[in-house]
Order: structure tokens, then sequence, then C-alpha cells
């Protein structure tokens, strides 16, 4: 089917395709009347508009760009970015803006399709998300001179703003809360090592365990499958903890179901916290203690400020509320040896 043309709006309309430019781009000379009775008939055929024409008189395209630096596979079942947005789409939604994401393989091919997108003035900002230090795309993004929202700590943005939360006061509350029942023994399953937000938390769980309780941290890819097999290797050393931290609830489920798998009783033999609350955590038995925040909420944090970007602003960093314990089933306090 031929993508609809002005030429073909000018023709329903029985005006010219100076008219159908006019009255499209919101210029004078046209009568309101006319004016509506083409965009009448834009909206029906489906007209869209071009986006090199686009490009050509500095209209702006009313969308914002998000490439992923994750296995498709992961996105389908991981809460927090299907929740994160949700929260970015809600706000765009309500300014008629649009969310354009791509799945990419690593971030060379990250900063090439902004580069595209932005070059093709397909897009008026992005989101950037997943900061690793030193990362190379905060660098190309500020040479880009694109309107840019990191989504992560400020200390690794450069001069883009930021949105972010304090991970450190969630570890503290939580291993100060497995302190008081008990546990002496605790261990994290944990993200990619070399994501900030990972590394920023490393460093206050070993802070808070210090003195308190003999600790160890796993890295896993985020996948169900690597918490599990984290998880089996924790419980079967001679030195198990008595309970573990995992960086989301995907591999908290997983680990769940490693200790039932070992006939292990959760929160008697072992309590479990979930990173990012979300209603997987709350649907399986026992319902997991989890770090509870906001994930929409913060979403649409990021997506109002990258639109006052957009629009010229000046954006300050903004720190987001912390996640807060919520304690369920699934963690209580260590037995006394009878």
């Amino acid at each position: 089917m031929k993508r609809p043309t002005i030429a073909d709006i000018a023709s329903r309309a029985g005006v010219s395709k100076v008219a159908v430019s006019y009255a499209l781009n919101g210029q004078p000379g046209v009568s309101e009347a006319t004016r509506a009775r083409i965009v009448a008939i834009a909206e029906e055929i489906g007209w869209r508009p071009n986006s090199a024409a686009r490009a050509l008189n500095g209209a702006r395209a009313h969308t914002v760009g998000l490439a992923l630096c994750r296995p498709a596979r992961i996105l389908g079942v991981e809460p927090f970015f299907m929740e994160l947005i949700s929260g970015i789409e809600g706000e765009l939604a309500d300014r008629s803006y649009a969310l354009m994401l791509q799945v990419v393989a690593d971030h060379r091919q990250e900063i090439e399709v902004y580069r595209r997108w932005w070059g093709e003035s397909r897009i008026d900002g992005a989101f950037l998300v997943d900061l690793r230090y030193t990362d190379a795309r905060v660098a190309a993004m500020e040479e880009l001179g694109m309107p840019v929202m990191v989504i992560g700590h400020p200390s690794e943005a450069g001069s883009l703003p930021a949105v972010w939360s304090d991970d450190g006061e969630a570890i503290r509350e939580t291993i100060g809360y497995l302190v008081a029942l008990g546990h002496r023994r605790v261990a994290r399953v944990a993200g990619m090592a070399d994501l900030v937000h990972t590394a920023l938390r490393d460093r206050s769980f070993e802070e808070s365990c210090a003195g308190a309780a003999e600790h160890v941290t796993v890295h896993t890819d985020y996948t169900g499958e690597e918490g599990a097999r984290a998880t089996r290797r924790l419980l079967s050393s001679p030195e198990r903890p008595t309970a573990i931290v995992y960086d989301n609830d995907i591999m908290a489920v997983a680990g769940l179901s490693v200790a039932q798998e070992m006939r292990l009783d959760v929160p008697r033999d072992l309590s479990i916290v979930a990173w990012d609350d979300s209603p997987l955590s709350q649907v399986v038995r026992p319902p997991l203690t989890a770090l509870t925040r906001d994930i929409p909420a913060y979403g649409a944090h990021a997506a109002r400020r990258l639109l006052a970007l957009i629009a010229g602003a000046t954006v300050p960093p903004f720190e987001d509320q912390a996640a807060r314990l919520t304690p369920r089933g699934s963690t209580g306090a260590v037995p006394v040896p009878a």
C-alpha cells in the first residue's frame, strides 16, 4: 500500500499542496475551516510527517529514545524495566510524546543507534541506563549535544543530568534488620559487577556487614538461571548463609525454589530478601520480604525531567526516594539451638 502523501490530501481537500503544508504545520494562510478539513483528511487516510522533511524545517519529533543493552529474553521477565517503562510511557503520553525502544547487543551499537536516531531527527532526546565506570556512552552523548537523562548515579554521568536513588541506604536498612533477627552469615546474589549501581551496593553491603556478620557476594547476569545456580553453590557450602539478599526478584524467586528443592524451610532455615518489589514477590509462598520503591514514579520523574531538558530548561540531578524494606513471610529470626 502506498504511503499517503501531501498530494493525496490536497487532491481530496480540493486545495493546493502549499495550503496543506500551511494547515498541517500550523502556519497562517488558510482559514480555520480549511485547516480543520485538511487535518481531518490527514487523520482519515493515515498520513504521517516524513522524518526527513521534519528535519529540514526543524520540527520536533515528539519522540524520545531508549536503547537497552540487555538480552531481550531478560526484558520479557524483568519486572523492574517493565515498571520503569510504564512510568516513562505514562508521563510521555500525557505530553503527546512517544517512546522509541530498541534492544542492542553492546554499547558500541547503542551509541550508533542514538547517533542515527538523532541525526535523522527521529528523537528529541534519550534515556541512558545501566551506567558503567568510565562509560564511553556518556562522552559520546555529550559530544552529540542531544538532550539525555541518565537513570543512574550522577557520579559517573559526566555533565548529563541524572535521576537516581540511594541504594546504600536500602542496604544498610536490610542488613540492620537481618542482624537484629540474629543472622551472622549473610550472602548477596548480585547483578553484573561492572554496573555502577552494583558496585555501590557491593560497597554498602561490605560496610554494613563489617563486624556484624560474615558475608559473601556472588555476581550474576540477573537471570533466574544464574540466581538459582549461585543459590545452590551458597547453600551447598559448609558454612552456608542463614540469609540471602538478591539484587532482583527474578533471582529471589529462583533462590526460593532452590531452597525448597534442597528441603530447606523458608524462613526457619533460610531468610530471603528481594530487591525491587513486584507482584511476583507477593504471589509466591512464602511471600518475599522485599526492598520496595515506586518504580513507575521513578520512570515518570526521569521522563518529566527529560522533557524539561528538551524544552530548554536547566535540569539539576534529582535524588528519588530510596527503597524501603517491606518485611513478609520469607524472613525470620535465626532459631536458638536447643
